[in-house]
C-alpha cells in the first residue's frame, strides 16, 4: 500500500522570531560564570538545564550592575526563556557570559545571553539565549508597567533609542 503525502512538498517557512545572531561588540556587559562540580552530568559536560541557571546568574549580576532594579516596588518574572546549545562546556573551561537588553516594551523587555568559553586564548560560543522578562506586581499578582526609572536606566546603559 502506498500513501502519497502532499504536505511534504510544501516549502518550509522560516521562523519569524527575533534575530538571534549576536554581535559581541553590541553587548556592554560581560561577567564570569563559575561552574560547580554539580553542574556536570555523566557525559562530563554542563547539563543542559544548568544553562538556564547560568542565565539567571548572569541576569541578576547584569541587573545589579546596569539597572539596580527596585525589587521592593516592582518584581520581575520570566515570561519565556529559550536557548540554543552550540558547543559543550567541560569541567576545566573558563566561562563568561554577555548579557544585554535588546527590547523594551510597556510591560516586558527581552534580555539576550551569549555564553562563551576560552579556547587557545579565543572566545568560543557555547550557547545563545533569550528571556522575556515581565514587570510584575506581587500585591495584585499581575503584570504591570515597567517603572520609568528602570526603563530609563536600561535605555541609558544600553544606549538604546527611547520609545516614542
Amino acid at each position: 500500500m502506498f500513501f502519497k503525502t502532499f504536505w511534504r512538498k510544501k516549502v518550509k517557512s522560516t521562523d519569524k522570531k527575533s534575530d538571534t545572531t549576536f554581535d559581541l561588540d553590541s553587548f556592554k556587559y560581560k561577567t564570569t560564570i563559575d561552574t560547580r562540580f554539580a553542574d556536570f552530568d555523566m557525559m562530563g559536560h554542563v547539563n543542559n538545564a544548568t544553562y538556564f541557571t547560568y542565565m539567571e546568574i548572569g541576569r541578576t549580576k547584569y541587573w545589579n550592575h546596569a539597572i539596580n532594579w527596585a525589587w521592593e516596588t516592582t518584581g520581575v518574572v520570566i515570561g519565556t526563556a529559550s536557548i540554543e546549545y552550540i558547543v559543550p562546556i567541560f569541567l576545566k573551561d573558563t566561562v563568561h557570559m554577555y548579557v544585554r537588553t535588546s527590547r523594551i516594551g510597556r510591560k516586558s523587555f527581552d534580555l539576550d545571553y551569549h555564553i562563551v568559553k576560552m579556547v587557545n586564548g579565543k572566545e568560543v560560543t557555547c550557547s545563545k539565549g533569550k528571556t522575556t522578562c515581565v514587570a510584575f506586581d506581587y500585591e495584585t499578582k499581575s503584570s504591570t508597567l515597567i517603572p520609568e526609572t528602570e526603563k530609563e536606566k536600561m535605555i541609558r546603559f544600553e544606549q538604546l533609542q527611547p520609545l516614542s
